[in-house]
């Protein structure tokens, strides 16, 4: 396509739009975000057991998670279990009345689940909770 400019040249339009920079731009976003999405998704894996009864919290509270490796962590920072008690008391700000909640994976043993009670009453901690997850019923049968 021609035109003519006041002065009486005639030219050609650009007709062709240059998409390179576009594409390079969309592929560095693209890797950031299938680098990124990983990281953001990861959390301690754990199979709560399930129960009928089971209490819906809104507030953020203190979490130690057991997981099936029998790893300690409160909120997503593995823990010593020699440290445990020290460490929810600071995440607590020392109110020992707060509820602390437990996530164990159903696989843990059971010795292993009493030791991270213990050492939470040895710190002085008494309103301990259990995580659990729904019973699921089966309709129709």
């Amino acid at each position: 396509m021609a035109f003519t400019t006041p002065k009486g040249r005639t030219q050609t339009s650009l007709a062709d739009i240059n998409i390179t920079p576009f594409v390079d731009v969309v592929l560095v976003l693209l890797i950031i975000f299938m680098l990124t999405a990983p990281i953001l998704e990861s959390g301690i894996e754990v199979k709560l057991p399930q129960t009928h009864t089971v209490k819906v919290v809104s507030e953020e509270k203190v979490v130690v998670t057991i997981d099936k490796g029998e790893t300690i962590y409160v909120g997503n920072d593995p823990i010593n279990i020699h440290r445990l008690g020290q460490t929810v008391l600071e995440r607590m700000k020392g109110a020992t009345d707060s509820p602390v909640f437990i996530r164990c994976d159903e696989r843990v043993s059971f010795g292993a689940f009493a030791k991270v009670v213990d050492a939470l009453k040895e710190a002085n901690l008494r309103n301990i909770n259990v995580v659990t997850e729904p019973l699921e019923t089966k309709r129709g049968s």
